[in-house]
């Protein structure tokens, strides 16, 4: 994967101006957590996130952290890439704390996706975010962020169930990586390494912000239909009666045995919900040539190629649309793993850097990402903070 600023023999970064605190140390360092400490400087912080690369000793780290960021709700995820000062990065942990004089926030994990109890957990949600709603009333933006495990396979049941708890309160969140290796993400609350799991952050600020999601893709006339699916399991047996690996690259032209993923990235695939499209996207091609899929596939469903609009202009002209009437302080951003892969096939790798650094985005590549009820692919997804309204 082609990767910007890895960051092996640099120091560490941070950024004390504006409304977050972010901070990143390369991902190999014995005092990962010390280094971010002293970077990020003194709170008191209603949060910390972290996002650690899958070279990271994610245990190690979430260990030190504990005992260093005190008085705050620590989460942390494993990454397919980050998202860094320098733009797509590789082998790096961001940090990025929420400071309390602009933001209040209820956090907590949900553990057993296999098997959670969905009516509990909407219930959970609704008085947590009440209980945050009585605690901060002078802060009147809210959102929720989800980090979840990308290898559960359960996103979409989470999302569901979440937005129906969630009211007014905008949603969206990424799935954990594990770079291009897909066997083993992880999470961490307070403190706990977590697998299997989801984390909840509700957060309330002083702060205008707008949660928004992008894609640089136009449906083409290309028509498939899913004959044969496994939906537990996101794969796809057969399309238009035939074995799916095999059509899909009769599709596209090519030799079955060519598929990777840069072709999936190359040539996606989206489903019409109402008057929008969203990306279906393939991960891999399985030992039985059964193409395994990034998010929920089901039998009768109708997939559309898609063809790509310029991946850099797309989101040039996206972000600078969220300037509005002023730029955001930061953004924090889940830019799927296939975003990535499609700027290092196309060589943009660096012009689609040079764009996040200018605009402020800051977070991580993920297997998937989260958007109201919905668990999607191929997008970017996240929130931009804007400076504090004067009282």
């Amino acid at each position: 994967m082609d990767g910007a600023g890895h960051g092996s023999a640099r120091e560490e970064t941070a950024t004390t101006h504006g409304t977050l605190r972010i901070a990143q140390v390369d991902a190999r360092s014995p005092d990962a957590a010390a280094r971010l400490h002293q970077a990020l400087g003194n709170g008191p912080f209603a949060l910390l996130c972290l996002f650690a690369s899958p070279d990271a000793d994610f245990p190690a780290l979430i260990g030190s952290a504990g005992t260093l960021f005190v008085g705050m709700p620590v989460l942390g995820c494993t990454t397919a890439g980050e998202l860094g000062a320098m733009g797509y990065e590789e082998g790096q942990i961001i940090a990025i704390a929420f400071p309390a004089n602009f933001f209040s926030v209820s956090t907590y994990a949900i553990e057993g996706l296999q098997e959670f109890d969905q009516q509990a957990e909407i219930d959970r949600l609704i008085q947590s975010r009440l209980a945050l709603a009585s605690r901060a009333p002078d802060m009147a933006s809210e959102f929720a962020f989800l980090m979840v495990d990308g290898l559960s396979l359960r996103e979409e049941h989470l999302t569901a169930a979440l937005a129906s708890g969630l009211g007014p309160m905008p949603l969206f969140g990424g799935s954990a990586g594990d770079g291009t290796r897909f066997k083993a993400t992880w999470l961490a609350h307070d403190g706990r390494v977590l697998r299997d799991a989801a984390l909840v952050a509700l957060i309330r600020s002083r702060c205008p912000v707008r949660v928004f999601s992008l894609d640089h893709l136009v449906p083409t006339e290309t028509r498939m239909v899913v004959t044969r699916a496994d939906p537990e399991r996101r794969l796809v047996q057969e399309i238009n009666a035939e074995p799916a690996a095999q059509e899909y690259a009769r599709l596209l032209g090519k030799d079955p045995n060519q598929l990777s993923p840069f072709i999936f990235a190359s040539h996606p695939v989206v489903v019409r919900l109402g008057d929008s499209h969203h990306v279906r996207a393939i991960q891999q091609v399985d030992e039985d040539g059964d193409l395994v899929f990034f998010s929920a596939i089901n039998e009768g469903m109708v997939l559309t190629l898609a063809q790509h609009q310029d991946i850099s202009a797309h989101l040039e002209q996206a972000l600078s649309a969220l300037e509005g009437k002023g730029a955001p302080d930061h953004v924090l951003g889940c830019d799927c793993i296939l975003r990535r892969i499609e700027a290092g096939q196309m060589q943009k790798t660096h012009e689609i850097s040079d764009i996040l650094r200018r605009h402020r985005v800051i977070g991580f590549s993920t297997y998937g990402e989260q958007f109201g009820a919905l668990h999607v692919n191929q997008t970017l997804t996240g929130v931009a903070i804007y400076p504090p309204e004067e009282s």
